[in-house]
């Protein structure tokens, strides 16, 4: 299976999407914010990143930044609670490859499990 990056400011949203992704037979690696996710991405090269927006230290949208100024080149979906169109947009322009809305339940879930489908088993 994969390896995927989740990184989220919350040790919570972090402990139930590695739940989630785990049980699915995923390797996870954590980080708490965009400081250490652009690290732990260059450090791990996970074949998929799920970050969040509204984190201290470096947003999600200035990690999408540094991840395109650097050709960083691994996918990236956003797992947000902030689902405004403009918010989606500037996250297309950034490179996302998909936004998930937070919590992650029912609809989202699927969904989050088929984009982690077809960005892991190219």
């Amino acid at each position: 299976m994969a390896k995927i990056l989740i990184i989220d400011d919350s040790g919570y949203q972090r402990s139930i999407i590695r739940q989630m992704l785990t049980g699915d037979g995923h390797q996870v690696v954590e980080a708490a914010d965009g400081v250490e996710g652009l690290a732990a991405a260059k450090r791990e090269r996970p074949t998929l990143i799920l970050t969040d927006i509204v984190m201290p230290n470096m947003q999600g949208m200035e990690l999408l930044q540094k991840m395109k100024d650097e050709n960083v080149g691994i996918p990236v979906v956003v797992v947000t609670a902030d689902i405004q169109e403009t918010t989606v947009k500037m996250c297309q322009n950034l490179g996302a490859v998909g936004l998930i809305n937070k919590p992650l339940k029912g609809a989202a879930v699927e969904t989050l499990r088929n984009l982690i489908k077809v960005y892991t088993e190219a």
